[in-house]
């Protein structure tokens, strides 16, 4: 008697393969040269008929790839122009705009981003303090704070708001290292949100909001002292009491429990 063998389920068991469509594949080409540094912010394209002759495609073709990286912020196209498209370089706040959907579509806490500042900023801190020589580090922190104190004294609160992140910012760009100023960048970009409708929840009398601003100053010029004397584990300790400080103040009962607001609703 014959037996039948198993029917084998594994060819049709595999995900079918998609093939990109032709203006994927022009766009893919187009943002390598970009990402590589082939072409380089404010470079131009060659002209719509140019391109379509050297990549063989059709104008369809080419404008859907167009509006692929224009998408992306990669190109723009000035309709109408016989100009090419202008190149630009990829930008962090591009980047970090969309992580900050995906932070806040996974519901995200305000106490989880600061908590995220804690663990990164006093090693941050820790590291410029071993800079063999950081006297560049300490120029670039007092100029910022100069200039975060002329906006105190011009009440300019938003310009002051943004100046902070700016701060943070710049602490951790002066290490080099990339990843940790991109990943500061996306957390800033989100505490600027929630800073902003903090201060519109919980107002208070300009004299005291400015009192609060100078003593935080006071706190940024310490650190720079211990930055530039490489006191390295009391450079550390007074950064993570700043920052406890700061986020009983941002993070505290009724703000830390908020979902963060990528979308300054």
């Amino acid at each position: 008697m014959m037996t039948r063998e198993p029917a084998d389920n594994s060819v049709a068991a595999q995900p079918r393969i998609r093939t990109p469509k032709t203006s994927e594949v022009v766009a893919d080409q187009i943002r390598g040269q970009i990402v590589r540094g082939e072409l380089t912010e404010g470079d131009t394209l060659p002209p719509e008929g140019q391109l379509m002759e050297t990549l063989g495609v059709s104008r369809p073709t080419l404008r859907e790839a167009f509006r692929i990286l224009e998408a992306e912020k990669l190109i723009s196209v000035t309709r109408g122009s016989r100009s090419g498209a202008q190149v630009h370089k990829p930008k962090e706040a591009v980047a970090s705009r969309y992580a900050g959907y995906v932070l806040q579509s996974q519901g995200t806490t305000i106490a989880d981003l600061y908590a995220s500042q804690m663990a990164l900023e006093p090693y941050v801190v820790r590291t410029l303090c071993r800079m063999k020589n950081n006297a560049e580090v300490v120029k670039a922190l007092n100029a910022h704070v100069d200039y975060l104190l002329t906006l105190v004294e011009r009440s300019k609160l938003e310009a002051f708001t943004r100046g902070v992140a700016d701060f943070h910012l710049l602490l951790v760009k002066l290490t080099g290292n990339n990843t940790l100023t991109f990943v500061n960048h996306i957390i800033n970009d989100l505490m600027i949100n929630h800073k902003q409708g903090v201060m519109r929840r919980d107002a208070i009398d300009a004299e005291e909001r400015k009192r609060r601003l100078l003593g935080g100053m006071k706190s940024y010029r310490k650190l720079i002292k211990l930055i530039e004397a490489r006191e390295e584990e009391a450079a550390v300790a007074h950064w993570r009491l700043h920052l406890k400080n700061a986020h009983a103040r941002w993070a505290g009962p009724g703000e830390g429990e908020r979902i963060v607001d990528s979308l300054n609703t």
